[in-house]
Parts: C-alpha cells; sequence; structure tokens
C-alpha cells in the first residue's frame, strides 16, 4: 500500500533506527530514507544492515562538490546497493553528468539518481535575501530539473507545489521525489513549502518523503498506514 511513501529515518544511531523499524510487524517493509545523520553516526554498515532487513533505500547524502569528487564518492556508493541516491543540482551539469558515470557499475546497472532543486525549508524571500536567486520559485526549481534531465537523471527532489510544472515541461516520467509533506492536523515544523500526502498525490508527486509526521508520534505504523491511505486513495 506504502510502495511510494519513503519515511524519512532521522535518527540519531542505529539503535533507535532498529527500534522503530521493529515496530512494522507486518509484511510490508517501509521505504526508507537514509540521511546524513544517520549515515554520518554509523557509517555505510547501516545501509547494509537495513538493507538486508528487505527494505527500498533512498540514501540522501545530497552530494555537492567538484565532479571528479563526486564521481568517485558514487562509485563508492553505488555498491551499496540501494535504491534510490542523490546531489544538488546546483553543483551544475557537469558534476551531475560526472556523477551518473560514477554511480554506473560496470554491468551497467545502477541506483536512481535524482536532484535536489531547492530545500523545502526555503521560501522565495530566503531564496532571494540569502542566495541572491531572484527569479521566481518555481522557475528557479524547473531550470534546476531541466539540467537534471540533460545530464541523464531520473528525476528531482521538489517540493509538490512544483511537480505539476517540473511533469508539464519535462514529462511524465521524470520522477518527482516530494518532502515537505504534512498531514492537514499536523504542525509545519521548519517545512515552508508543504502539502498533505492526498494533496501531493492529487499534484502528481511520484514519491513522497515523511519524516516526524510517522516517525515522532506515539503510534509511528498508523501514522504510516494513514498517510500512505491518503496518498493512495487521493
Amino acid at each position: 500500500m506504502g510502495k511510494d511513501v519513503i519515511v524519512a529515518c532521522d535518527f540519531s544511531g542505529a539503535e533507535a533506527v532498529y527500534d522503530f523499524l521493529d515496530k512494522f510487524t507486518g509484511t510490508e517493509k517501509p521505504f526508507v530514507k537514509i540521511g546524513m545523520e544517520l549515515f554520518y553516526a554509523e557509517g555505510p554498515e547501516i545501509v547494509r544492515q537495513i538493507k538486508r532487513r528487505g527494505h527500498r533505500i533512498f540514501l540522501d547524502l545530497k552530494l555537492h562538490d567538484i565532479p571528479n569528487t563526486v564521481k568517485k564518492a558514487m562509485a563508492v556508493l553505488s555498491a551499496l546497493d540501494v535504491d534510490i541516491c542523490n546531489l544538488h543540482a546546483a553543483g551544475t551539469t557537469a558534476m551531475m553528468e560526472a556523477a551518473l558515470e560514477g554511480l554506473t557499475r560496470p554491468d551497467g546497472t545502477r541506483p536512481l539518481l535524482i536532484a535536489v532543486t531547492q530545500l523545502t525549508s526555503t521560501d522565495q524571500r530566503s531564496m532571494e535575501r540569502d542566495l541572491l536567486i531572484r527569479e521566481p520559485m518555481d522557475q528557479v526549481v524547473l531550470h534546476y530539473a531541466s539540467n537534471a534531465k540533460k545530464a541523464g537523471l531520473d528525476g528531482v527532489v521538489c517540493s509538490p507545489l512544483e511537480v505539476q510544472v517540473v511533469h508539464e515541461c519535462l514529462g511524465r516520467s521524470f520522477l518527482t521525489v516530494t518532502p515537505g509533506i504534512r498531514f492537514a492536523d499536523g504542525d509545519k515544523g521548519d517545512q515552508k513549502r508543504v502539502m498533505t500526502p492526498a494533496e501531493a498525490k492529487k499534484a502528481g508527486s511520484d514519491y513522497i518523503v515523511v519524516g516526524r509526521p510517522i516517525t515522532a508520534v506515539a503510534d509511528p505504523v498508523a501514522a504510516y498506514e494513514r498517510c500512505a491511505a491518503e496518498f493512495v486513495d487521493a
């Protein structure tokens, strides 16, 4: 039911993430996101262990460096057998092309590679003030997404607010992975460009990434099932 719902496992260590995943005793293993906090705390072994448990994995490390460095890093990550990994589109087309080359294994297989456009904690005001980017947010996201597609990537990370324009301009098969998901009766936290699961589905999101509304509640399994149902049934 929740194959397109990715749970952001932003925990501080292995014990906490295992305690969380152990709550899911049914046959369905949630698709999980391993981000910087958990990866930096536990290293590549946490990816291997969660993969052995039967979970699909989105490795969310948001690489952003010179092309050669990113290429070599992606070559290392390709050995972890994750399903999705990412980088920052702001690193330029050359960096994205190098990343794709590094990620591709000798047999031609590779995880999906997607590019972060603008973080969902960034709004128009902060983008203009802090990044000196004056164009409207949807145009900036579309430009970064267009560069990602030209580089051969599979899709982008964007807020659900930009999904429609990305699909309209770059095609329905170009994936959109959207954080910034909150329940209608929930707290937005530090997210600024948000939608509910149902709204994101109607907007055309291919995958939604949900963290605290699932991981920081008393009954995370029920919250996950609610999120999946809202996303699937919309």
